[in-house]
């Protein structure tokens, strides 16, 4: 017997999203089948599906030997971290804590652009347009170039850009604008995705770039879900201590560039200002014969960065003694402390133990391993290390010290502000010597590494 031919189904005119996840069902329930959260689905219209031409295939051979030009801002700073400006058409995130400087960085190089005569268009679902003109007074920003327009409604914003033409569109933020057909809230999760795919479409069509704010949460992360971080091109994050004057503006995501890239400003009365320098900022302050403080040359991105690492020991008055790590990672405290304990013989058992990295900067790779120990140990024995020394280098579980990459543009750094010695794995060295004036005290193990500068 033949099977029935399916009813032609009708078209859906309205669906139950869901606030948390934005997992989409027909009808309304309860409860989210996808994350589990109660009460969270609210109706929204679903928009039809709008005619477009189909797009035709091209060959790659015919698109290799283009050059796509980048809108440079001006900023060395700002442009490394986006691989030397942006690209037409691209769509970058950038989020920071509140009050961190986000729309300060924006407006100032929407100033910067307009200046260099670009055409920038800056949108603002947050501040009216008198308020943005009394801030770029405040940074000296004449606005030549530079358009400012308040608006929520997302449609009504890209039309305006459409008839304006601009090089570069900012909108602030991704949270306050949305779109008349969805009926969820600003800010929601439908919301914040839908806006973002909208604005991905018109700046691939167009080749406009577009750079959006993005508010973030308690845990530090982007408002909304992790799904665009994924739908743009480049995400940016600025960081820095509240109370800090110093803000790092760091890549954790680029198509066009590297993604380990960081720039170094700091905020002064007049906004942002770079910081040329950075290795001789983070070491301005550092005191003579400091106990528990260590100089590591780290590498971010493409440029190598010379940073103090310090360690503060003390007897514990708690059944279970203290770790707190700032700027690095928790877990990698507890390796190097378990390691020193168990490899090394140091009495670690009863003591608290505080590790910081001074400015502010986060340094996530393991070469940092060798700079903690030996701060950690310098603390607990009481005695300061030699000011023109650097360590650098990976501690495994077993107590010995693992190379790490880009030894010689590290060491080349250090030289050129006058640190004389770097004790580093003995293994990093198997390749030859680098060729830069510093003495280089090679060491196998941890317990070896202490020998050499605390015996």
């Amino acid at each position: 017997m033949a099977a029935k031919p399916m009813a032609a189904s009708k078209r859906v005119s309205s669906v139950f999203a869901c606030q948390e996840c934005g997992w989409e069902s027909l009808r309304w329930q309860g409860q989210c089948a996808a994350c589990g959260a109660w009460n969270t689905l609210v109706e929204r219209q679903a928009a039809p599906p709008a005619a477009r031409a189909p797009a035709t295939p091209v060959e790659m051979s015919a698109l290799v030997g283009e050059e796509v030009g980048r809108l440079a801002l001006g900023w060395p700073e700002f442009d490394r971290v986006l691989g030397g400006g942006f690209v037409p058409g691209s769509l970058v995130l950038l989020g920071g804590d509140p009050g961190i400087g986000k729309s300060t960085l924006l407006l100032q190089a929407a100033g910067t652009m307009a200046e260099a005569g670009g055409r920038v268009l800056y949108l603002s679902g947050e501040e009216s347009a008198r308020q943005l003109s009394l801030r770029a007074r405040r940074l000296g920003i004449g606005g030549r170039n530079l358009y400012l327009l308040t608006e929520t409604d997302l449609q009504a914003a890209l039309a305006a850009a459409e008839s304006l033409s601009p090089d570069i569109v900012i909108i602030d933020s991704i949270q306050t604008v949305y779109m008349p057909e969805l009926a969820s809230a600003p800010g929601s999760v439908t919301q914040v995705r839908e806006c973002a795919l909208a604005l991905l479409r018109w700046a691939k069509e167009r080749g406009v770039s577009i750079c959006i704010v993005g508010h973030v949460t308690k845990e530090g992360e982007l408002a909304g879900p992790r799904l665009v971080e994924h739908i743009v091109d480049v995400v940016l994050y600025l960081e820095g201590e509240r109370f800090s004057s110093y803000r790092i503006l760091r890549g954790v995501k680029n198509r066009f560039g590297s993604v380990a890239e960081i720039g170094v400003f700091e905020m002064t009365g007049g906004g942002l200002a770079e910081v040329e320098n950075p290795s001789e900022l983070f070491l301005a302050e550092r005191p003579e014969e400091a106990v528990g403080s260590v100089i590591i040359p780290t590498v971010e991105g493409s440029r190598p960065l010379l940073v103090e690492v310090q360690a503060l020991t003390s007897p514990s008055v708690l059944a279970i003694p203290r770790r707190t790590a700032n700027g690095i990672d928790a877990g990698r405290l507890l390796l190097v402390a378990a390691v020193l304990s168990r490899r090394a013989g140091l009495a670690l058992a009863t003591q608290d133990i505080i590790v910081n990295v001074v400015g502010g900067l986060r340094v996530q790779e393991p070469a940092i391993d060798l700079a903690v120990a030996l701060a950690i140990a310098s603390s607990l024995r009481d005695r300061a290390l030699p000011l023109d020394l650097v360590a650098l280098g990976e501690v495994g579980l077993t107590g010995e010290l693992r190379s790490v990459a880009h030894l010689e543009r590290r060491l080349a750094e250090a030289a050129r502000l006058g640190f004389r010695r770097c004790l580093l794995p003995r293994s990093a060295l198997r390749r030859g010597r680098p060729e830069v004036e510093i003495e280089l005290l090679p060491a196998a193990t941890v317990r070896e590494a202490l020998r050499v500068v605390l015996a």
